[in-house]
């Protein structure tokens, strides 16, 4: 019943890639076909970023873009790497339901200004944003291109909620309302939030809101560690590797982005010793180059790369796979 009101197309791709929508998507789909503004709080790996966009997608699908029309989804990510694995993930549904001739841009603060210039002269249909680009634009005539806008997907909503950046994204939802001259259908996405009900008033300002939030449970294995006080690198950094070697691919988190490349180092050194012939980590922050961190996180999500030591730069919701 949940695939019921898509297109024929859409209905066998998902039907032979993934059998049978999960809870999360069913619900979604119910209330994101209807039109209203919807908050789906599900955990990672319930589907719930396919079940905002499917929708979308199949919209887009079903109804050709005319001729001179400007971008018609817009995905809003609080960080640039969350971005830019959901372009790589939309390329199979596009593929699968027959519309490789969609296209998606990506503007954030690393796209250079002959790409920018390039977005406003040929506007994709989807565009993966954060909330300080989707600023910029809609106080420039970058905003023309956002006069369609039919839907708009805020994801990782928990992370700007209750703070200056989520309120500066709160006024951008409206300036996009304006600039459409409509009401733009929001759909947010969280794996974890809490109060739900302040969130969804965040999301919809004086708008109703539909919360799709399935009953979830998941498995924690949490330990402390204390390594000895007068020594403590060197112990850690044997136990962290230990770790990396029981495990398929391994997400280490630093303070700053000198303990992520020091850690990396003194990993790298350690697995080397043990006979390794290639790196076993590598370091992620914000100064690596969009193009490296890139390659690293495509390397943890294939499985050639054993290890990622990062800083807040891959916290929010990256799907990688088997972590």
């Amino acid at each position: 019943m949940a695939l019921t009101r898509f297109s024929a197309s859409t209905r066998t791709w998902f039907t032979k890639t993934f059998g049978q929508p999960t809870t999360v998507q069913a619900e979604a789909w119910r209330a994101i076909a209807d039109g209203g503004h919807t908050l789906v709080v599900a955990p990672t790996g319930s589907g719930k970023t396919l079940a905002a966009f499917l929708w979308a997608l199949d919209g887009l699908l079903r109804r050709p873009r005319q001729a001179g029309a400007g971008t018609r989804v817009v995905y809003v990510s609080p960080l640039k790497a969350l971005g830019a694995d959901v372009e790589r993930n939309l390329r199979a549904p596009l593929a699968g339901i027959g519309a490789e001739h969609l296209t998606v841009g990506v503007r954030s603060g690393d796209t250079t200004a002959s790409q920018r210039a390039r977005l406003r002269r040929q506007p994709p249909d989807i565009l993966i944003t954060t909330p300080e680009s989707l600023y910029l634009m809609l106080t420039s005539g970058a905003r023309d291109t956002l006069r369609d806008v039919e839907t708009v997907i805020v994801d990782e909503i928990h992370a700007i909620a209750g703070t200056k950046r989520g309120t500066h994204q709160a006024l951008s939802l409206e300036r996009l309302d304006l600039t459409t001259g409509r009401d733009v259908q929001r759909i947010a996405l969280s794996a974890t939030v809490r109060p739900i009900d302040q969130v969804a008033r965040f999301l919809g300002g004086d708008r109703e809101v539909t919360v799709v939030a399935p009953p979830a449970s998941k498995q924690w294995d949490v330990a402390v560690a204390t390594p000895p006080l007068e020594d403590p690198w060197p112990t850690l950094e044997r136990e962290i590797l230990e770790g990396i070697c029981r495990a398929r691919s391994t997400l280490v988190f630093t303070n700053s982005r000198r303990a992520a490349e020091k850690l990396t180092a003194q990993l790298n050194e350690l697995w080397a010793e043990r006979g390794g012939d290639s790196d076993i980590a590598r370091a992620h922050h914000g100064s690596v180059s969009p193009q490296v961190r890139s390659e690293i996180e495509e390397g943890l999500k294939s499985g050639q790369l054993r290890a990622v030591v990062a800083t807040s730069s891959l916290e929010l919701g990256i799907d990688m796979g088997a972590v």
